[in-house]
């Protein structure tokens, strides 16, 4: 299992919304793996892709990674033509000055694509970890873009217009069987918070519920996500 088949569904719906067109300049926020810019660039002439934590290479001329923050990265002004971002954009510790210097390096015009999560109690997988913790998670917030109010405010005071929140509702996947699921979840961050005892406790109420949902298909969580989507004034 990895992050890239856990979001199968999700990347696809990403695609799909990016609409890239060959001679496109492509900066991919919060890159990972590089899945993405990957993607990006097998129909944009140049994709750069920025994480703080990057761990993906390339070989390819049009293809180039950046281990940096993209809240204060100096991007060349005007140097892109589409932003996209799967789940990459909502740690930052001052959004609207992130935006703001996201926004730079897109030409006048040019796209913002992203999926961020909605609202916790949406995403099942969110609510199944907190219940087998007992308590709300430490660390940084994925759903502090789950509000489209809120976005609107931040993108617009970024500038951006032309502002819009899709719903996409597709399950996340935890893998081919429970045991699986559980190997997937001992790799999350919020084990290591935890006494052993407390872990392990955890994890015996995760397998009962990822038991609960196995199916043939695998085991799959629901969740939900905003597709944002924007253009720089």
């Amino acid at each position: 299992m990895n992050y890239d088949a856990e979001l199968v569904r999700y990347h696809a719906a990403l695609r799909r919304a990016w609409s890239l067109r060959p001679g496109d300049r492509v900066l991919d926020i919060g890159c990972g793996a590089g899945q993405t810019t990957r993607d990006a660039a097998l129909v944009a002439s140049k994709v750069l892709g920025v994480d703080p934590a990057v761990a993906a290479s390339s070989s390819r001329d049009s293809v180039a990674y950046e281990r940096a923050d993209a809240q204060t990265y100096p991007f060349e002004p005007a140097s892109f033509d589409v932003v996209v971002s799967r789940f990459g954009t909502m740690f930052f510790d001052d959004p609207v000055a992130a935006f703001t210097n996201i926004g730079r390096a897109l030409e006048p015009g040019g796209r913002l694509v992203m999926l961020v999560w909605q609202a916790a109690g949406r995403n099942e997988w969110d609510v199944l970890i907190r219940q087998a913790v007992g308590g709300p998670l430490g660390g940084p917030d994925p759903f502090s873009l789950s509000d489209p109010a809120t976005v609107e405010q931040i993108l617009s005071r970024a500038g951006f217009t032309a502002i819009a929140c899709e719903d996409v509702h597709e399950p996340v996947y935890y893998g081919p069987t429970v045991s699986a699921a559980l190997d997937w979840v001992r790799g999350f961050a919020f084990l290591r918070q935890l006494s052993p005892a407390a872990a392990s406790r955890a994890l015996a109420r995760l397998a009962d519920s990822f038991a609960e949902r196995a199916t043939d298909d695998g085991v799959r969580l629901d969740a939900r996500a905003w597709l944002v989507t924007a253009r720089r004034r």
